[in-house]
């Protein structure tokens, strides 16, 4: 698993993640929260840059992606690789 990212922001009732990316990230790639209470892995449905559905984001890009489960600002993601 490598780092993608840091979640900077986390939307409770919305259950969006917005997340600062480190590395690239697309639709359909496995994701894992890590830290700050936060430990468990999924499957990235959708992504949201400026308010705008993209299918993937570079490096440096800001991002806002919904999390099925509860994410605290701090939490890092990371991608998970396929076996």
């Amino acid at each position: 698993m490598k780092p993608v990212g840091k979640v900077t922001h986390y939307y409770d009732k919305l259950r969006v993640a917005i997340v600062e990316l480190v590395a690239g990230l697309a639709v359909g790639d496995k994701i894992k929260f890590e830290g700050h209470g936060s430990d468990f892995e999924q499957t990235v449905s959708s992504m949201q840059m400026d308010h705008e559905e993209v299918q993937q984001a570079k490096k440096g890009d800001v991002i806002g992606l919904q999390a099925t489960g509860k994410v605290r600002e701090g939490a890092i993601v990371l991608k998970v690789e396929a076996e």
